[in-house]
């Protein structure tokens, strides 16, 4: 199974790489994929390197707080 996280962009470079905040870790994301752009402080879905899609920020910590819960209590 795959699993995607979601993320804040905090920068984005002219290559059109972000780093992404993702629960406190920072990871680098390509935004090729990305249908539409995106800015700094957007919330976007990555999966192996790359944004796959952009969410709200409701929806992000949403997630992030679903995945917390089965870290925590081990239900995976």
């Amino acid at each position: 199974m795959c699993i995607a996280f979601p993320g804040k962009i905090l920068s984005i470079d002219k290559d059109n790489f972000a780093v992404i905040d993702i629960s406190g870790t920072r990871r680098e994301a390509c935004l090729d994929l990305l249908d539409g752009e995106v800015k700094v402080g957007d919330y976007v879905i990555c999966h192996a390197g790359f944004a796959i899609q952009r969410v709200d920020e409701a929806s992000a910590r949403e997630s992030l707080a679903l995945l917390k819960e089965l870290i925590d209590h081990e239900i995976y």
